[in-house]
């Protein structure tokens, strides 16, 4: 894993994100995406620089993913690495939404 998945990891591991599983490495459609959520049907990817010259390829396999009723969320490896606190309220918006506040489960879910 990259310093930024490895990060990210340590916030979805052992269902640390709002007590939902999320699994690594997991396969999709025959692609691979980084960090997959079976219950919320998510699919989260963390790109570093080499998809500045993938962008199309990434739009496509996402496109693939997306067919099959996957929801999909793309960070940036700087994202993750330098504003982790974005990243992981916009994870947890989408796993546990809230009507009255919009920002999913309690923050010490996230943080641990």
């Amino acid at each position: 894993m990259t310093e930024a998945e490895s990060l990210l990891w340590k916030f979805l591991n052992n269902s640390g994100m709002c007590g939902i599983k999320f699994r690594r490495q997991h396969p999709i459609e025959g692609f691979i995406v980084d960090f997959y959520c079976p219950s919320k049907r998510l699919a989260i990817e963390i790109d570093g620089r080499i998809h500045n010259f993938q962008k199309e390829a990434d739009k496509q396999r996402q496109n693939i993913i997306e067919e099959h009723n996957i929801n999909f969320l793309r960070f940036s490896n700087n994202e993750v690495l330098n504003n982790l606190d974005y990243v992981l309220k916009s994870i947890k918006r989408f796993v546990s939404p809230s009507p009255q506040s919009g920002e999913g489960c309690h923050a010490e879910s996230v943080t641990g």
